[in-house]
């Protein structure tokens, strides 16, 4: 599935099931809210802190699309392709970035 397909399927699954979208405010909330989860379960995983009893069964991908939900959702609203604002951020990085971490002696 394609970015634009992605896009695409959250507005027909919202126009379908959702009524309407949240407010931007509230689905930015939304994303920090699961931004947290998310974290949480990384934190867990791949850090210092050990499991919850509540966090034991959290499946990772689902944290991870929980996130990509909402951001997808405020790319819609707010009229945002990701396809093309996705190219574009990785013509930043490329340029901007090309040499930077080839050279940086903490990656070697």
């Amino acid at each position: 599935m394609t970015l634009e397909q992605a896009q695409a399927t959250v507005d027909e699954w919202i126009k379908t099931y959702g009524v309407r979208y949240f407010s931007e405010l509230t689905n930015m909330t939304i994303l920090t809210e699961e931004v947290g989860e998310l974290a949480r379960i990384m934190a867990r995983t791949y850090g210092d802190q050990s499991f919850k009893e509540s966090d034991r069964n959290k499946d990772l991908g689902d944290e991870m699309a929980d996130v990509l939900w909402v951001l997808i959702c405020l790319a819609n609203q707010t009229g945002i392709n990701l396809t093309e604002a996705f190219e574009k951020n990785m013509a930043k990085k490329t340029s901007r970035d090309k040499d930077r971490h080839w050279e940086n002696d903490k990656l070697k």
